[in-house]
């Protein structure tokens, strides 16, 4: 089983862009972020044109998350438990049947906290994240395959950058974001690359300014998070980087893992 994370940036702007690459890599299940617009705007139409339901949790303008998958999901869930005050649409939960049983899959968009020094951005990144690991050890008591994709907007170490100078003061790299990302790894959450490969200057964002593509300027802040029973059926990781590449891209490129749920 394919399963990728990919932020969007936009999902009416990028629908030729997304269903071209559905095609072309032709994942099980698609967890997307940034789809910018609300439920009823989304183009699900060429998307299911391609065998994929879709689930989505949509706001106006900005956030948003999606799943598309070529089987119906069991059960669907939206929004991250833990705020009930908290109207912004970053999470959402499908849990699918597979031969060995079922597999958990979130979509998250983590916020980005900047300015950090703005007095309610950076502490609702933190607390979104407190909030995501009392969820994830919730569900990881359940012992099953569990999926946490999706853009971090976390920088885990110096070599997931191409200059750590550079980011030292950002939302994304500071010591209090990359701990409680360690956290999360501690409560028995795997970086699904890390897993399986050492490599540097394996990224999966380049901002659109100051030619950051064309000099490899680029973070990875796209993450796979795996529980260990979903560590354990994990086969090899992919960053599709040549999407980067195509016309109207995201400024994101998908993230994939595959999975063996056979047996």
């Amino acid at each position: 089983m394919k399963i990728a994370t990919w932020n969007i940036n936009g999902v009416r702007a990028r629908i030729d862009n997304l269903c071209a690459w559905l095609q072309t890599s032709n994942p099980d299940i698609a967890c997307l972020q940034e789809i910018k617009t609300v439920d009823e705007g989304f183009p699900r139409e060429s998307i299911e044109a391609l065998g994929y339901h879709v689930e989505t949790h949509g706001q106006k303008g900005f956030n948003g998350v999606a799943l598309l998958s070529k089987i119906r999901p069991d059960e669907v869930n939206r929004g991250l438990p833990g705020d009930d005050a908290d109207e912004q649409s970053r999470f959402i939960e499908g849990v699918f049947s597979v031969p060995t049983g079922v597999v958990r899959v979130v979509s998250l968009y983590l916020p980005n906290g900047n300015p950090p020094d703005d007095p309610v951005k950076y502490p609702y990144k933190l607390a979104w994240m407190e909030r995501l690991q009392a969820y994830a050890v919730e569900r990881l008591a359940l012992e099953e395959p569990l999926i946490l994709a999706g853009d971090y907007n976390v920088i885990p170490e110096p070599h997931d950058c191409h200059d750590p100078a550079v980011w030292a003061g950002d939302a994304l790299f500071l010591p209090q974001t990359r701990a409680a990302f360690r956290r999360l790894e501690n409560i028995g959450l795997l970086d699904a690359v890390r897993a399986t490969t050492d490599a540097t200057k394996l990224y999966t964002f380049w901002d659109y300014q100051a030619g950051a593509w064309q000099k490899n300027n680029g973070i990875r802040i796209d993450h796979l998070m795996l529980s260990p029973e979903a560590a354990n059926r994990l086969l090899s990781t992919s960053i599709e980087k040549h999407v980067r590449a195509w016309e109207k891209p995201s400024d994101h490129v998908p993230v994939v893992g595959h999975f063996d749920f056979t047996a």
